[in-house]
């Protein structure tokens, strides 16, 4: 029977399944962070039950962490509390923890297909919803609640209804100037930010082959963003020559077994989805949002649109949304005033993003009125800038690079963009209150951050370069 590439990977995993509910989903690797896991460590430990398979579960700290003076005690009570409480729950069950200085540790997003943790066929978990990151390798990778990160803790499975299936294509080759972010922006500003609900999207086409492992994870990053609950890219030769050789991926015979195991995760050319959209690569142009919600977006040459052009249910918090972030409708925004600029977060943090950001910076001086964070996915993301040169660039650009951590994306650490400024942000969410209280989330790729880091408003890239 014909199936996609989700039901290969879904129906390998199941353990046995509820009649009219959901599935026990054995799962394959299991990552933690400080923010999600105290809870579920503290439940099983009430319960007297041990981790079941730690070896199955990796952790690091990186939500609430600070990005200046990390070899220093944590300021933040909470912050260091919840920091302090992982190492010890991991210490404590066996778990492989990397901490706050160790090489490996970044976000989590970031270090799992750094290391070669995640892989093709693979079922991952994490507390978090940006989980989803992780199917660019072609892996059923899905964010938990609390409750069920204990129940991963205790098991190694979890309870999960079948998501419905969607596809989306993206055929034709991208135009000069448009990348992997502003091509999830596209989709999500087309199918808005609840059109994804109930399904698992799997992303195809020509434009999608064309991608990067980077991008394509920007992509699947950002699927969480229309509703789906996770989104996932069928492996090729650009994702095992990406595994290849990284500290966890199989070696020798190990990867030549696991590499012909790989190749047969794709959908097959008979199999139906409930759900498929396709898009032309020729109309997207580099993207920004403007209102509250990823779905908000508009091509930077183009206006805010119009009231009428926004359907009547949904006029009341457009409006809602335009008063929060002082703009018009119909407004345009290229040549408006930013203030701060944030490169990284799990979608745009990755070496290959602070490279574009160094390349397009090269030679020129940020704007006065901008505030830059550049800030690494992880500290092999760190490390590389170093060793590229790419750190002298951004200094002699004006800009500073950071420590690894979520930083501004979320602001549950010390980088929050202050009440009423503008922020050009690389992150994923746009949300009242997203970056700090107050602050105004205008969601961007990494090369429109660097536009509008060195002219100080935004601005269509390609008119830069």
């Amino acid at each position: 029977m014909s199936k996609t590439l989700f039901d290969k990977i879904w129906d390998a995993h199941v353990v046995s399944e509820i009649e009219d509910g959901p599935s026990v989903l054995y799962i394959d690797k299991h990552l933690v962070h400080e923010v999600t896991s105290p809870q579920a460590f503290a439940g099983i430990e009430k319960r007297g039950i041990p981790v079941f398979r730690p070896q199955n579960t990796v952790a690091t700290p990186d939500h609430n962490v600070p990005t200046i003076d990390q070899h220093l005690t944590i300021k933040d009570e909470l912050s260091r509390f919840q920091v302090n409480t992982l190492t010890r729950n991991c210490e404590k069950h066996g778990v492989t923890l990397y901490g706050l200085n160790h090489p490996f540790q970044g976000i989590v997003h970031v270090i799992g297909p750094q290391l070669g943790l995640t892989q093709p066929g693979m079922t991952i978990v994490c507390g978090d919803s940006h989980t989803s990151t992780h199917g660019a390798f072609g892996a059923v990778a899905f964010g938990i609640g609390t409750s069920e990160v204990e129940m991963v803790l205790a098991t190694q499975c979890v309870l999960q209804p079948k998501p419905r299936k969607m596809r989306i294509n993206v055929n034709g080759k991208l135009g000069d100037g448009v990348t992997a972010k502003d091509v999830v922006l596209y989709i999500i500003s087309k199918v808005t930010a609840s059109g994804g609900t109930g399904y698992f999207v799997e992303f195809a086409g020509d434009a999608i082959k064309g991608l990067s492992m980077e991008g394509r994870m920007t992509v699947c990053n950002m699927s969480i963003e229309m509703g789906a609950r996770g989104g996932l890219i069928a492996p090729d030769q650009v994702t095992f020559d990406y595994i290849k050789d990284k500290e966890f991926a199989p070696k020798g015979a190990e990867f030549d077994k696991a590499l012909k195991k790989w190749k047969t995760l794709y959908t097959d050319e008979t199999a139906v989805f409930d759900k498929e959209l396709t898009f032309d690569a020729a109309d997207i142009e580099p993207m920004i949002t403007y209102g509250t919600n990823p779905g908000m977006g508009t091509k930077i040459v183009s206006n805010i649109p119009a009231l009428d052009e926004i359907h009547e249910k949904e006029r009341l918090s457009f409006e809602k949304s335009m008063n929060y972030m002082g703009f018009k409708a119909g407004e345009v925004l290229e040549g408006k005033p930013v203030d701060f600029v944030f490169v990284g977060s799990c979608t745009n943090g990755r070496i290959e993003d602070l490279r574009e950001v160094a390349r397009f910076v090269k030679g020129k001086r940020k704007a006065d009125n901008i505030t830059a964070w550049i800030v690494p996915g992880s500290k092999q993301v760190e490390k590389q800038a170093y060793e590229e040169g790419l750190v002298t660039v951004l200094e002699e650009a004006g800009f500073k690079l950071r420590q690894p951590g979520c930083s501004a994306c979320l602001a549950m650490n010390d980088d929050k963009i202050p009440e009423g400024k503008y922020a050009v942000s690389t992150s994923n969410r746009n949300f009242e209150g997203r970056q700090g209280p107050g602050a105004r989330t205008l969601l961007a790729s990494p090369r429109t951050a660097a536009a509008v880091a060195v002219t100080g408003k935004i601005i269509d890239p390609r008119k830069v370069l």
